[in-house]
Protein backbone atom coordinates (compact mmCIF):
# COMPACT_ATOMS: atom_id res chain seq x y z
CA UNK A 1 0.00 0.00 0.00
CA UNK A 2 1.31 3.64 -0.97
CA UNK A 3 2.08 5.86 1.96
CA UNK A 4 -0.26 7.91 3.18
CA UNK A 5 -3.52 5.74 1.74
CA UNK A 6 -6.07 4.95 4.19
CA UNK A 7 -6.34 0.91 4.45
CA UNK A 8 -9.93 -0.63 3.14
CA UNK A 9 -12.16 -1.67 5.87
CA UNK A 10 -12.22 -5.37 6.72
CA UNK A 11 -15.23 -7.23 4.57
CA UNK A 12 -14.89 -10.43 7.22
CA UNK A 13 -14.24 -11.01 10.82
CA UNK A 14 -11.52 -13.14 9.58
CA UNK A 15 -9.98 -10.35 7.65
CA UNK A 16 -10.29 -8.29 11.07
CA UNK A 17 -8.75 -10.60 13.13
CA UNK A 18 -5.82 -11.26 11.14
CA UNK A 19 -5.08 -7.71 10.93
CA UNK A 20 -4.63 -7.34 14.65
CA UNK A 21 -1.74 -7.59 16.52
CA UNK A 22 -1.04 -10.00 19.18
CA UNK A 23 -2.15 -9.60 22.50
CA UNK A 24 -5.37 -7.98 21.06
CA UNK A 25 -5.76 -10.66 18.27
CA UNK A 26 -5.86 -13.28 21.28
CA UNK A 27 -7.99 -11.21 23.01
CA UNK A 28 -10.64 -10.69 20.76
CA UNK A 29 -10.70 -13.96 19.72
CA UNK A 30 -11.13 -15.18 23.52
CA UNK A 31 -14.65 -12.51 23.11
CA UNK A 32 -15.81 -14.06 19.57
CA UNK A 33 -15.51 -17.82 20.76
CA UNK A 34 -17.75 -16.79 23.60
CA UNK A 35 -20.49 -14.82 21.66
CA UNK A 36 -20.75 -17.89 19.56
CA UNK A 37 -20.79 -20.58 21.66
CA UNK A 38 -23.33 -18.86 23.56
CA UNK A 39 -25.40 -18.25 20.52
CA UNK A 40 -24.42 -20.70 17.53
CA UNK A 41 -27.32 -19.77 15.28
CA UNK A 42 -26.15 -15.76 15.44
CA UNK A 43 -25.49 -14.25 11.82
CA UNK A 44 -21.83 -13.23 12.49
CA UNK A 45 -20.37 -10.02 9.98
CA UNK A 46 -19.00 -6.77 10.04
CA UNK A 47 -20.91 -3.71 11.34
CA UNK A 48 -20.49 -0.60 11.76
CA UNK A 49 -16.59 -1.62 10.77
CA UNK A 50 -16.37 -3.89 13.78
CA UNK A 51 -17.27 -7.23 14.20
CA UNK A 52 -21.00 -8.24 15.09
CA UNK A 53 -23.62 -10.52 15.36
CA UNK A 54 -27.32 -10.89 14.53
CA UNK A 55 -30.26 -12.70 15.91
CA UNK A 56 -33.31 -11.36 15.89
CA UNK A 57 -31.32 -7.83 15.41
CA UNK A 58 -28.03 -6.38 16.76
CA UNK A 59 -26.80 -8.55 19.27
CA UNK A 60 -23.23 -8.28 20.50
CA UNK A 61 -20.22 -6.23 18.84
CA UNK A 62 -16.41 -5.93 19.70
CA UNK A 63 -13.36 -3.54 18.56
CA UNK A 64 -9.76 -2.88 18.85
CA UNK A 65 -8.64 0.94 19.63
CA UNK A 66 -5.33 1.94 20.39
CA UNK A 67 -5.55 1.89 24.13
CA UNK A 68 -8.18 -0.28 25.19
CA UNK A 69 -10.64 -2.86 23.87
CA UNK A 70 -14.51 -2.69 23.52
CA UNK A 71 -17.57 -4.77 23.78
CA UNK A 72 -20.89 -3.24 22.76
CA UNK A 73 -23.85 -5.58 24.07
CA UNK A 74 -26.07 -3.76 21.47
CA UNK A 75 -28.29 -1.74 24.10
CA UNK A 76 -27.84 -0.30 27.90
CA UNK A 77 -30.34 -3.06 29.60
CA UNK A 78 -28.01 -5.57 29.49
CA UNK A 79 -25.34 -3.19 31.08
CA UNK A 80 -27.66 -2.55 33.19
CA UNK A 81 -28.63 -6.19 34.09
CA UNK A 82 -25.26 -6.92 34.96
CA UNK A 83 -23.72 -3.39 36.29
CA UNK A 84 -22.63 -5.67 39.77
CA UNK A 85 -20.35 -7.78 37.84
CA UNK A 86 -19.24 -4.51 35.60
CA UNK A 87 -17.93 -2.44 38.32
CA UNK A 88 -14.51 -2.75 37.59
CA UNK A 89 -14.38 -1.73 33.87
CA UNK A 90 -15.05 1.36 32.04
CA UNK A 91 -18.42 1.49 31.13
CA UNK A 92 -19.99 4.30 29.34
CA UNK A 93 -23.32 4.12 27.94
CA UNK A 94 -23.47 1.29 25.36
CA UNK A 95 -19.69 0.16 25.68
CA UNK A 96 -17.19 -1.82 28.15
CA UNK A 97 -13.96 -0.79 27.72
CA UNK A 98 -11.21 -3.23 28.51
CA UNK A 99 -7.30 -4.01 28.28
CA UNK A 100 -5.69 -5.10 25.28
CA UNK A 101 -4.34 -7.87 26.79
CA UNK A 102 -7.05 -9.50 29.47
CA UNK A 103 -10.71 -9.89 27.81
CA UNK A 104 -13.61 -10.00 29.37
CA UNK A 105 -14.61 -13.62 31.13
CA UNK A 106 -16.29 -15.42 28.74
CA UNK A 107 -19.01 -16.55 31.27
CA UNK A 108 -19.82 -12.80 31.65
CA UNK A 109 -19.93 -12.43 27.78
CA UNK A 110 -21.72 -15.51 27.40
CA UNK A 111 -24.45 -14.61 30.33
CA UNK A 112 -25.00 -11.06 28.47
CA UNK A 113 -24.92 -12.64 25.48
CA UNK A 114 -27.90 -14.54 26.04
CA UNK A 115 -29.46 -11.80 28.27
CA UNK A 116 -29.73 -9.72 24.82
CA UNK A 117 -31.28 -13.16 23.03
CA UNK A 118 -34.22 -12.94 25.34
CA UNK A 119 -34.60 -9.64 24.95
CA UNK A 120 -34.31 -9.93 21.16
CA UNK A 121 -36.75 -12.46 20.77
CA UNK A 122 -39.33 -11.09 23.55
CA UNK A 123 -39.39 -7.93 20.79
CA UNK A 124 -39.61 -10.35 17.90
CA UNK A 125 -42.73 -12.11 18.75
CA UNK A 126 -44.21 -8.82 20.13
CA UNK A 127 -43.63 -7.46 16.03
CA UNK A 128 -45.15 -10.64 15.08
CA UNK A 129 -48.11 -10.64 17.02
CA UNK A 130 -48.58 -6.75 15.87
CA UNK A 131 -48.38 -7.50 12.26
CA UNK A 132 -50.76 -10.51 12.68
CA UNK A 133 -53.80 -9.88 11.38
CA UNK A 134 -57.20 -10.58 13.05
CA UNK A 135 -58.77 -13.22 12.10
CA UNK A 136 -62.44 -13.21 11.60
CA UNK A 137 -64.50 -15.75 12.86
CA UNK A 138 -66.39 -17.70 9.97
CA UNK A 139 -69.92 -16.86 10.92
CA UNK A 140 -71.97 -19.72 9.30
CA UNK A 141 -74.31 -18.91 6.83
CA UNK A 142 -78.54 -19.09 8.05
CA UNK A 143 -80.26 -21.81 6.80
CA UNK A 144 -83.43 -21.86 4.82
CA UNK A 145 -85.55 -21.87 8.25
CA UNK A 146 -83.73 -19.31 9.98
CA UNK A 147 -83.59 -16.85 7.01
CA UNK A 148 -87.35 -17.17 6.56
CA UNK A 149 -88.15 -16.42 10.22
CA UNK A 150 -85.90 -13.63 10.52
CA UNK A 151 -88.00 -12.16 7.05
CA UNK A 152 -91.25 -13.07 8.57
CA UNK A 153 -90.07 -11.57 12.04
CA UNK A 154 -89.53 -8.11 10.50
CA UNK A 155 -92.09 -8.15 7.45
CA UNK A 156 -95.08 -5.87 8.30
CA UNK A 157 -98.12 -6.65 6.95
CA UNK A 158 -101.91 -6.34 7.17
CA UNK A 159 -102.41 -9.81 6.72
CA UNK A 160 -99.47 -10.65 8.32
CA UNK A 161 -101.73 -13.98 10.20
CA UNK A 162 -103.51 -14.75 7.04
CA UNK A 163 -99.73 -15.14 5.38
CA UNK A 164 -98.78 -17.26 8.56
CA UNK A 165 -101.68 -19.84 7.66
CA UNK A 166 -100.48 -20.15 4.04
CA UNK A 167 -97.10 -20.72 5.06
CA UNK A 168 -98.73 -24.15 6.93
CA UNK A 169 -100.78 -24.85 4.18
CA UNK A 170 -98.22 -24.99 1.62
CA UNK A 171 -95.57 -27.39 4.08
CA UNK A 172 -98.20 -29.73 5.05
CA UNK A 173 -98.69 -30.52 1.54
CA UNK A 174 -95.38 -32.55 0.83
CA UNK A 175 -92.53 -33.26 2.64
CA UNK A 176 -90.51 -33.13 -0.15
CA UNK A 177 -91.99 -29.04 -0.77
CA UNK A 178 -88.82 -26.70 1.15
CA UNK A 179 -89.50 -23.17 2.15
CA UNK A 180 -86.66 -20.76 1.55
CA UNK A 181 -86.08 -16.70 0.71
CA UNK A 182 -85.79 -15.84 -2.65
CA UNK A 183 -86.62 -13.00 -4.61
CA UNK A 184 -86.82 -11.22 -1.43
CA UNK A 185 -89.84 -13.53 -0.31
CA UNK A 186 -90.57 -16.96 1.21
CA UNK A 187 -90.67 -18.80 -1.71
CA UNK A 188 -91.03 -22.85 -2.19
CA UNK A 189 -89.34 -25.22 -4.47
CA UNK A 190 -89.65 -29.10 -4.79
CA UNK A 191 -86.61 -30.93 -4.13
CA UNK A 192 -86.08 -34.34 -5.13
CA UNK A 193 -83.53 -36.34 -5.35
CA UNK A 194 -82.07 -35.14 -9.36
CA UNK A 195 -83.34 -31.59 -8.87
CA UNK A 196 -84.90 -28.78 -6.80
CA UNK A 197 -87.69 -27.21 -8.87
CA UNK A 198 -89.20 -23.70 -7.50
CA UNK A 199 -92.86 -23.19 -8.18
CA UNK A 200 -94.76 -20.68 -5.94
CA UNK A 201 -93.52 -17.59 -3.86
CA UNK A 202 -95.53 -15.03 -1.88
CA UNK A 203 -95.61 -11.32 -2.98
CA UNK A 204 -95.56 -9.59 0.07
CA UNK A 205 -95.81 -6.28 -1.64
CA UNK A 206 -99.78 -6.89 -2.08
CA UNK A 207 -100.95 -5.06 1.02
CA UNK A 208 -104.52 -5.54 0.31
CA UNK A 209 -104.28 -9.17 -0.13
CA UNK A 210 -102.19 -12.46 0.46
CA UNK A 211 -100.89 -12.92 -3.14
CA UNK A 212 -99.12 -16.19 -3.86
CA UNK A 213 -97.35 -16.12 -7.70
CA UNK A 214 -96.87 -20.14 -9.14
CA UNK A 215 -94.36 -19.56 -11.62
CA UNK A 216 -93.87 -22.97 -12.87
CA UNK A 217 -95.29 -23.40 -16.24
CA UNK A 218 -96.82 -26.31 -15.80
CA UNK A 219 -99.11 -24.12 -13.25
CA UNK A 220 -101.07 -23.20 -17.11
CA UNK A 221 -101.90 -26.71 -17.68
CA UNK A 222 -104.15 -26.87 -14.62
CA UNK A 223 -107.77 -26.28 -14.07
CA UNK A 224 -109.06 -23.95 -10.78
CA UNK A 225 -111.33 -21.19 -9.69
CA UNK A 226 -108.37 -20.56 -7.34
CA UNK A 227 -105.89 -19.76 -10.23
CA UNK A 228 -106.11 -16.30 -11.71
CA UNK A 229 -104.41 -14.94 -15.16
CA UNK A 230 -103.83 -15.98 -18.07
CA UNK A 231 -100.19 -15.95 -18.33
CA UNK A 232 -98.23 -18.24 -20.46
CA UNK A 233 -96.42 -20.18 -17.76
CA UNK A 234 -97.69 -18.37 -14.40
CA UNK A 235 -100.74 -17.83 -12.44
CA UNK A 236 -102.01 -15.75 -9.22
CA UNK A 237 -103.77 -17.04 -6.45
CA UNK A 238 -105.30 -14.01 -4.32
CA UNK A 239 -106.63 -14.82 -0.93
CA UNK A 240 -108.37 -11.50 0.82
CA UNK A 241 -108.81 -12.52 4.53
CA UNK A 242 -108.60 -15.91 6.45
CA UNK A 243 -112.66 -16.63 5.58
CA UNK A 244 -111.21 -17.11 2.01
CA UNK A 245 -108.09 -18.98 3.16
CA UNK A 246 -110.35 -21.72 4.63
CA UNK A 247 -113.09 -21.71 1.65
CA UNK A 248 -109.58 -22.42 -0.55
CA UNK A 249 -107.74 -24.07 1.40
CA UNK A 250 -108.78 -27.73 0.00
CA UNK A 251 -108.41 -26.41 -3.51
CA UNK A 252 -104.69 -24.83 -3.18
CA UNK A 253 -103.59 -28.11 -1.82
CA UNK A 254 -105.28 -29.92 -4.83
CA UNK A 255 -103.69 -27.71 -7.03
CA UNK A 256 -100.60 -27.60 -5.34
CA UNK A 257 -100.72 -31.97 -5.72
CA UNK A 258 -101.49 -31.53 -9.06
CA UNK A 259 -98.27 -29.07 -9.53
CA UNK A 260 -96.11 -31.30 -8.18
CA UNK A 261 -96.88 -34.38 -10.27
CA UNK A 262 -96.28 -32.38 -12.85
CA UNK A 263 -92.84 -31.42 -12.42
Amino acid sequence: MKKGMTPKPAVTVNEYMERLPEPVRTTLEHIRKAIKEAAPLAEEGIGYGMPGYKYHGPLAYFAAFKNHCSYFPAGFSVIQQFSSELKKYEVDKGTIRFPLDKPLPAALVKKMVRAKMVENEARAAAKKLAKAKPVKAKVPKPTDAEQVSAFMGKLKHPLQEEIETVRKIIKKINPKITERIKWNAPSYYYKTEKAETDFVTFNPRAQQHVHLVFHHAAIATIKSPLLQGDYKDRRMVYFTNMKAIKAGKKELERVITELLKKI
